[in-house]
């Protein structure tokens, strides 16, 4: 098992560096962890374990949000050297979630910190530049407070792939060897993790209002892999008696209860539409007659 490549390391640095932009500016989804663990699966020759690792700390993260301004864990960061390592020192990826993932996404708050303070520097010297009237220098100092940003996240995760898988990997085969016991525990974390993340979620969602509709998809959701996993179950002990049967059974089409969530959403939506719309006519049909009584002329008035 080599070591992580130094171009892989340049690799997953550059786009360190590339993710934080995109969630701050362009904006294109890239930044997430469930692309992270795509991506940084890809750069490590197994996308497999990238888009679990990745897929897990997205479910983590799921009710995750920042409220004026606030920092929060970098799953981005977080997903990228826990695939790196989980891959380049055969750790379990419910480990590499346990163990690396979430604490490196915890402790990525503090360069956020670093960055925002930094980024005041170029602010100051914007409002400056505006009592000046420079706007060359309003552009250049807008574009240079991208270096805070992206140095924030690019020297940790350069740091810790380049120097850090020695120790990484002397950790995982002392872990594997000597503590099994402490292996098992953090899988077992990381499994959980994305169903803490579900939890967050569902307390900022508004439940108590649409409780029908997380009833329905729960018992679509069970009802599916009923059928769906006796069908497997089924074709699989048919395979076993005969073999000229070749059929092959799909597992549970997640894109299916997808669509459905979607088609409830989409009701919902414009339900809501509909209803704000049919609020609006009736206060434009209110202030209509309030408009006719105002201009009314009485007869004691001509």
């Amino acid at each position: 098992m080599g070591l992580i490549a130094i171009w892989q390391v340049i690799v997953l640095t550059c786009y360190s560096m590339y993710q934080i932009m995109d969630e701050l500016t362009i904006q294109s989804s890239l930044s997430q962890p469930v692309w992270a663990g795509l991506i940084a699966g890809l750069v490590m020759g197994d996308i497999k374990t990238g888009l679990i690792i990745g897929g897990s700390l997205q479910l983590t993260v799921l009710g995750v949000g920042t409220f004026g301004g606030a920092s929060k864990i970098d799953a981005n960061s977080g997903t990228v050297m826990a695939t790196a390592f989980a891959i380049g020192a055969g750790m379990k990826p419910e480990v590499a979630v346990a163990a690396l993932g979430v604490p490196v996404a915890s402790l990525m708050i503090q360069t956020d910190i670093v960055a925002r303070f930094a980024n005041t520097f170029f602010q100051h010297r914007v409002d400056k530049m505006i009592d000046q009237e420079n706007y060359k220098g309003i552009e250049r100092n807008y574009l240079y407070g991208v270096l805070p940003w992206t140095l924030s996240r690019g020297i940790p995760v350069f740091l810790a792939l380049a120097f850090g898988g020695p120790f990484v990997r002397t950790a995982v085969s002392y872990m594997n060897e000597n503590l099994a016991w402490l292996s098992n525990g953090l899988a077992t974390a990381g499994a959980l993790l994305p169903a803490v993340g579900f939890a967050i979620l569902l307390r900022y969602l508004p439940v108590k209002k649409h409780f029908p509709y997380l009833i329905l998809g729960f018992i679509i959701t069970a009802l599916f892999s009923t059928v769906y996993g006796n069908i497997g179950i089924l074709g699989t002990t048919v395979a076993g008696i005969d073999t000229k049967f070749t059929t092959k059974f799909a597992s549970l089409p997640m894109l299916a209860i997808a669509l459905i969530g979607f088609a409830f959403a989409l009701l919902e939506y414009k339900r809501s539409t509909e209803k704000s719309a049919v609020v609006a006519v009736e206060k434009s049909s209110e202030s209509e007659d309030s408009e006719e009584q105002d201009g009314e002329i009485h007869g004691d008035e001509i």
